[in-house]
């Protein structure tokens, strides 16, 4: 950056295996690319055209798409395959596919809703081969940063955005710029949303205001359930299997994984089930793993009251808080972007395919990673449900 040019923003994307048996590190990088930063990235929930395809946010005011390609035996790289500038005087903070529901029929549109930093909202259509990436509508949708926008996977026409003004807004993307609905219960910026991949008409949503706020889109005037967290929450992200469970990433308050069964059902308080902070450092990522361990059928009932976990050490495996938790893995890198995955496994794990989603099968051992701001720590965690 020159002293009076633009402010340039890098970034790097790291891709790693991922093998629990390994006597060694579980996580190996397999590539690293460098890129501008990265705000945002997430896996579309299904193959196109053969292949896993990754989207990614950026700086740039970009939403680019890379292609997963290659095979266990000769390992994976990531290969660009798309890139689309939808707003070249800011940054591109968010985005999310269309395809997040369990069963997606086959004939469905395949699009991604994005939001950026002069806050608008950008609706993209990706071809089904997933080559190409064409902006259908934007529109104006908060007076500054719009940090989010999600999917209602239920009813893909409906998408939600999150602002710095604090607002939570309802669209129609079929008469973009027009709000159905506009909540102010969030009293600071709105940074988190995601619809509930599982169970129809559930939402969460998450704020600098610190609150986690479970609702039922049919009515929402008031939210299901209202929980504090003690950390701004910059994202939230519903288990891939068992429809009640959310892990948000709560900045200085840590990361946390949440019960929402009986606000769901019973409107009932959200429980906390794990709870844990990481000295100075802000958790800005956090996501579950697709690839899950099936143990002997069992019911997986979990404590009424708030759990916490605490971790004494950083050790490969080491279990903490009564087996509820151990950091399997840390990993410091040059720079941490605000989502985390990992794609290659050598053991018996299942990797879950949305369509492929059922609750008759119970997983008890859960893993998810998280990323840390100030350190640069990419953590991932192997959590024993009982």
């Amino acid at each position: 950056m020159s002293k009076d040019g633009p402010q340039v923003r890098s970034g790097c994307l790291y891709l790693y295996s991922f093998n629990e048996d390994s006597s060694g590190t579980p996580l190996v990088e397999v590539q690293r690319r460098d890129t501008s930063a990265i705000l945002d990235m997430k896996w579309c929930h299904i193959p196109v055209g053969g292949h896993a395809l990754l989207g990614v946010a950026n700086a740039s005011g970009s939403i680019e798409l890379l292609r997963l390609v290659g095979s266990e035996k000769s390992s994976y790289t990531l290969q660009p395959i798309s890139s689309l500038t939808v707003e070249e005087q800011g940054l591109s903070l968010s985005l999310d596919w269309s395809t997040g529901k369990s069963g997606r029929v086959s004939d469905q549109p395949l699009n991604i809703i994005s939001s950026d930093s002069k806050g608008q909202l950008h609706l993209l259509t990706v071809n089904e081969a997933g080559s190409g990436l064409q902006c259908v509508a934007s529109w104006q949708a908060h007076h500054f940063e719009a940090w989010v926008a999600a999917f209602n996977y239920w009813q893909t026409d409906i998408v939600y955005s999150g602002g710095d003004d604090g607002l939570l807004r309802v669209w129609d993307t079929r008469t973009s710029g027009t709000s159905l609905f506009i909540s102010k219960r969030h009293s600071m910026g709105v940074c988190s949303i995601q619809s509930n991949p599982h169970k129809e008409h559930i939402l969460a949503t998450g704020s600098y205001d610190e609150h986690i706020l479970l609702w039922d889109t049919r009515n929402m005037t008031q939210p299901l359930a209202d929980r504090p967290v003690q950390g701004g929450v910059w994202r939230l992200k519903w288990h891939p299997v068992h429809h009640y469970l959310l892990l948000a990433a709560c900045m200085h308050g840590g990361f946390k994984i949440l019960n929402c069964q009986r606000a769901m059902e019973e409107k009932q308080e959200v429980t906390v089930l794990v709870s844990h902070t990481l000295p100075n450092s802000l958790v800005y990522g956090a996501d579950w793993s697709s690839l899950l361990q099936p143990m002997q059928p069992r019911p997986c009932t979990f404590p009424p009251c708030d759990t916490g976990a605490r971790v004494a050490d950083q050790v490969c495996s080491r279990k903490v808080a009564s087996g509820l938790l151990a950091s399997s893995f840390e990993q410091r890198v040059d720079t941490v972007d605000s989502s985390s995955s990992w794609c290659q496994h050598h053991t018996t794990a299942k990797i879950c395919d949305s369509d492929l989603q059922s609750e008759g099968e119970d997983f008890d051992i859960h893993f998810l990673a998280t990323c840390s701001f100030y350190d640069h720590v990419l953590h991932l965690w192997k959590w024993e449900a009982s």
